[in-house]
């Protein structure tokens, strides 16, 4: 694989351009924005930062999608931001119109790309760009899960004073206040989490977790942008080296944990080709119950989407 199109030069997609460059594994980096000139100068900056950082992939920006022809994967982070007192849910019309727009003109240009999307309310989005794309679900898939176990792994790190490199965690269900840690399979190098920490300190951990992007909106009157454009490369990276690594991603889900034909929040093994398989953990009854929750939740969403008729 050698050219990855990144669209929408905002703080997202600049930095998960920005980051893909710094991996150093692919060719070429294609930012593309409705304004051309930002992606323009947004990408020679991240060129000219190269023999800083030692470091080969050219970065361009773009306006023009005929430039992304024959790119083999995708990152969409386009579409409005959150601001403060705004749900996901409150971006559905928007930013579906942008993402169906997008999708419809990389398809015009690239014929079996594989599609990462970043956009909010994530999971109505990543099944928006599905139907317009007409590729097969385990080519198109959400980042999110990636985000949000980042998320825990930095408050656990925090509170345990350890390397947030020697966690290990999960969660699964839509991105947002209904996502379901597991810390039954959180460890720390190995060990169960649950024997370092009291259930009263893990259960506050979790549920800033679970607002943990209304924290950083409420902090900073945006979205977040470092962690979310670095989840984002690196789903790219571990497709780029067919690394089929274990990431929890937004995938269709047909008949998987009992729900059908839903985009949601599952551990999947990602390579080359995309999803090579959806990983069906055996849940117990709290967590299957939770899981259920989040999926009648991200169905509301679906039903409003599919309301819209875009």
């Amino acid at each position: 694989m050698s050219k990855v199109t990144v669209v929408g030069a905002g703080n997202v997609g600049a930095t998960c351009a920005n980051v893909l460059a710094h991996k150093d594994i692919v060719k070429e980096v294609i930012l593309l924005d409705i304004k051309g000139d930002m992606a323009r100068g947004k990408a020679l900056d991240s060129w000219q930062q190269a023999s800083v950082d030692y470091y080969s992939t050219y970065v361009r920006g773009t306006e023009d999608y005929a430039e992304t022809a024959d790119s083999d994967i995708v990152v969409i982070t386009a579409g409005v931001p959150r601001k403060p007192g705004m749900t996901r849910d409150d971006l559905i019309s928007t930013n579906a119109k942008i993402v169906n727009s997008v999708t419809s003109s990389i398809m015009e240009h690239s014929k079996n790309p594989i599609i990462i999307v970043v956009s909010n309310p994530l999971d109505v989005m990543t099944y928006a760009a599905y139907k317009a794309s007409g590729l097969p679900s385990t080519q198109v898939f959400g980042m999110a899960g990636i985000l949000d176990t980042a998320r825990y792994r930095a408050f656990l790190a925090t509170e345990l004073n350890v390397s947030p490199k020697d966690i290990q965690a999960l969660l699964m269900g839509g991105h947002g206040d209904t996502m379901v840690p597991l810390p039954r399979y959180t460890t720390v190098s190995g060990i169960p989490v649950t024997e370092m920490i009291t259930d009263d300190k893990l259960d506050a951990i979790v549920e800033r977790t679970k607002k943990g992007g209304g924290e950083l909106v409420g902090l900073m009157g945006t979205s977040a942008w470092y962690a979310p454009g670095a989840a984002a490369a690196q789903m790219v990276e571990t497709i780029v080296r067919d690394e089929n690594r274990i990431f929890p991603c937004c995938a269709l889900l047909t008949g998987e944990y009992g729900i059908n034909d839903m985009f949601l929040g599952v551990p999947v093994k990602l390579g080359a080709k995309g999803i090579n398989q959806v990983i069906e953990l055996a849940l117990n009854d709290d967590e299957k119950a939770l899981l259920n929750a989040s999926a009648n939740h991200v169905k509301a969403v679906l039903d409003v989407f599919d309301g819209m008729n875009i």
